[in-house]
């Protein structure tokens, strides 16, 4: 299975994509390219039907921004007729993934609202007037690229509209130190943000295809599909006669298949640059100097980032974190390899050479101080979180203690009542017990007393 689109970039930027949904309703939308989108605010209407409550408008296409920045989803609805009570629309922003999987972003409803997940203290509509849901997210994250849906409901009528959120950056090929073709999905993710980025989707992919990429090795994706893309098509690389396009193996078992990953990442909060020492170091001594200047040692997508989004080109072999040998050429010149611009891969040498040098990441001063506040901010609520638990675990306590004793005072009453009962119990059964030793004297008292006057009677 293959994507190909054998056109020119000129003719790909001029060519309109018009897109027409029929759910009974229909919508079409004319998608233009994203350097022609940036910056357009436009509108699509989804109507229900010709006497529908409730109209929704989004942007259609994309919206772009980039890792670390903010970023408003348009949405705006309107009520026919416009007499609905505003305390009764209910507002909700959810994540649509690749696997059509619905995350939970953003619920309002009136005054009352909820946010869900790794978006809190991050998200807020943008209340910029009635009718008015637009989401802004702050400090975006590589996480937060996708499509998101925006619903509006009204009593028993609701509407959607959809916004496409796209991050600036770039895509490459990883592998790690034990070979290729050797991580599952789960492993191949895991990667990926080891080296601070996430599996690319398959719009990311091909996008880097158009842009110029060429890699003969099949890598996972976000939504769980194996592609390669070829530029230049050969015969080790799934045929010369094959036109150049994205290769597509379709969708793999997650678990038992292995490939490479096409990660993605986006702007860096902070520079990498080759540290300048005067003796090659070896892995262990590549971490140290970064620490001791202030840094740490860059990681692959940080690299990546750096060549693609700041232009870093360095033609200096380093040390990266994975144990990896590799550098960035924006400028191709002799004895810097090759002709083409790219980060150069040197694979990943015994870590107790010193044949290189090391790709240090320092963070920005204002992200360091973000992180030191948020850090503390975490090590406040954990302490707090802790003290209410030794205050619960306290109360709890004089609870419990409280009830033992309790219990125990009941079980010590109880037990003199079982005392005084048995000891009453006692007294009776001895003061009958005296009551008929005193009947049985006094019967044989008496009875003594006839026998002798009987005796008496006889002798007379």
């Amino acid at each position: 299975m293959m994507t190909n689109l054998p056109l020119t970039m000129s003719l790909a930027k001029a060519l309109l994509i018009v897109t027409c949904v029929i759910l009974n309703f229909t919508l079409c939308v004319t998608s233009l390219p994203a350097e022609i989108e940036r910056g357009w605010r436009r509108a699509v209407h989804v109507l229900e039907d010709d006497t529908g409550a409730v109209i929704v408008q989004t942007a259609p296409g994309k919206v772009v921004t980039h890792r670390g920045g903010s970023i408003t989803l348009p949405c705006r609805y309107h009520h026919e007729p416009e007499s609905t009570d505003p305390s009764r629309v209910r507002i909700k922003w959810t994540k649509v993934t690749d696997a059509l999987q619905f995350v939970d972003v953003y619920v309002a409803l009136g005054r009352q609202q909820r946010v869900f997940g790794p978006y809190r203290d991050r998200v807020s509509l943008e209340g910029a007037g009635p009718g008015d849901a637009s989401l802004v997210i702050h400090n975006v994250t590589l996480a937060d690229y996708g499509r998101y849906e925006c619903e509006v409901t009204n009593d028993m009528e609701d509407d959607t509209g959809f916004v496409n959120l796209d991050l600036e950056g770039v895509v490459f090929p990883y592998y790690p130190r034990v070979g290729r073709y050797k991580l599952n999905y789960q492993q191949a993710e895991d990667a990926c943000k080891q080296q601070d980025a996430i599996l690319a989707s398959h719009s990311q992919l091909h996008k880097a295809w158009l842009e110029g990429l060429d890699w003969c090795n099949a890598g996972w994706l976000e939504d769980g599909s194996v592609q390669y893309p070829i530029s230049n098509p050969r015969d080790e690389c799934g045929r010369k006669d094959m036109p150049a396009g994205v290769r597509n193996y379709g969708y793999r078992h997650k678990e038992d298949e292995r490939y490479d990953a096409f990660c993605f990442t986006s702007n860096l909060n902070g520079r990498v640059y080759f540290l300048k020492r005067f003796k090659k170091v070896n892995y262990a001594e590549a971490l140290k100097a970064c620490v001791r200047d202030g840094a740490a040692v860059a990681r692959v997508g940080q690299l990546y980032a750096a060549w693609r989004l700041q232009l870093l080109d360095r033609c200096e072999a380093g040390w990266l974190g994975d144990g990896s040998i590799r550098y960035p050429i924006v400028n191709p010149r002799a004895r810097c390899g090759g002709a083409a611009p790219g980060v150069r891969h040197l694979g990943f040498p015994d870590k107790k050479f010193r044949l290189y040098g090391v790709y240090c990441f320092q963070k920005n001063k204002e992200e360091e101080k973000e992180e030191k506040e948020e850090w503390r901010g975490k090590k406040e609520g954990r302490e707090v979180k802790e003290e209410k638990k030794e205050v619960k675990e306290e109360k709890e306590g004089r609870e419990e203690k409280e009830v033992k004793e309790e219990k125990e005072v009941k079980e010590v009453k109880e037990v003199k009542e079982v005392k005084k009962e048995v000891k009453e119990e006692k007294e009776e059964k001895e003061e009958e017990r005296k009551k008929k030793e005193e009947t049985k004297t006094a019967m044989q008292k008496t009875l003594n007393t006839s026998s002798s006057l009987l005796n008496n009677t006889m002798v007379l």
